[in-house]
């Protein structure tokens, strides 16, 4: 049977990166914490550690290991919370992962307001990211408009939204309030990049309606793709709820294609019984849609 204190040891060497800070941050002397890692290492016949100065490095086992240990670390987490109770939500930390702040911000802003005693982390990418950060037990939930079939994962629909593009006011188009999918032929287009459902639908879209785009420039976030359409570099697409308009852009809906997107919220199946991630998920299903979804 394997010696869970070495386990311990062993997880929190590798996310310090060091015998030193690891035992600082257990409270145990560097010694004890030197002795159980090496403990687990005879026993088993392995090295885990490659020791250079002050610092260490993972061996190829110790990296295997480390991803298994990362798993029993949130299952223990997960234990802890249940036994303390903390479904009076009075503590707690709750990593988010989205690809869209818009419809999660209200939600966290009034969520934190009723539950002072919590903590939050939310992280930003596109929507296969997200989706791996909660796989990967990198976050505890994922707010995004991919949808998943991978049976790890717990995913809640909670509303629709739909695409348009939108351009610079002096742009030929920008004087039409909607115009016709076929209408995107030959003309350029600034959209996220590979892995937004933002771009994987649209760019199905097109290729459905036999469409042929003229040239893409690829951003890496909403603001660049806003940026880049005011500077005149093309057309862009985005979420309805998400566009705001102003003098320099114009919103325009596009027809003949199915543009709707739903949004979810996603968890570990393992993990959705947890108070806190259970309660905002909650608070997520009942939020109302954001103007313009």
């Amino acid at each position: 049977m394997v010696d869970l204190s070495g386990l311990r040891a062993f997880h929190a060497v590798a996310l310090a990166e060091s015998f030193t800070r690891a035992a600082r941050a257990r409270g145990v002397s560097q010694p004890t914490l030197s002795a159980q890692v090496r403990t687990l290492e005879e026993a088993h016949g392995i090295r885990l550690f490659d020791r250079v100065g002050r610092t260490v490095r993972l061996t190829a086992l110790g990296q295997s290991l480390f991803v298994i240990t990362t798993r029993l670390m949130a299952a223990e987490d997960e234990a802890a919370d249940f036994l303390a109770g903390t479904k009076a939500l009075t503590r707690g930390h709750l990593r988010i992962a989205a690809d869209s702040a818009r419809h999660v911000m209200g939600v966290l802003a009034r969520f934190r307001a009723s539950h002072p005693g919590l903590t939050f982390a939310l992280t930003m990418g596109n929507s296969t990211g997200v989706l791996d950060q909660v796989a990967a037990y990198e976050a505890d939930i994922a707010v995004t408009a991919k949808q998943t079939s991978d049976p790890r994962l717990h995913s809640l629909r909670l509303r629709t939204d739909r695409l348009v593009a939108f351009a610079r006011a002096d742009h030929p188009l920008a004087r039409r309030r909607t115009i016709p999918i076929e209408a995107m032929a030959g003309q350029d287009l600034v959209l996220r990049e590979r892995g937004s459902v933002t771009r994987e639908i649209f760019e199905t879209r097109l290729a459905e309606a036999g469409v042929r785009a003229g040239s893409l420039l690829e951003v890496q976030s909403r603001e660049a793709v806003q940026e880049a359409v005011a500077a005149g570099l093309g057309l862009g697409i985005v979420f309805g709820s998400e566009f705001q308009s102003g003098e320099t852009l114009r919103r325009i809906a596009v027809t003949g294609a199915d543009l709707s997107v739903a949004e979810y919220a996603v968890c570990l199946e393992e993990r959705r019984r947890i108070p806190l991630v259970r309660a905002f998920l909650a608070a997520l299903s009942a939020s109302p849609p954001a103007p313009g979804a």
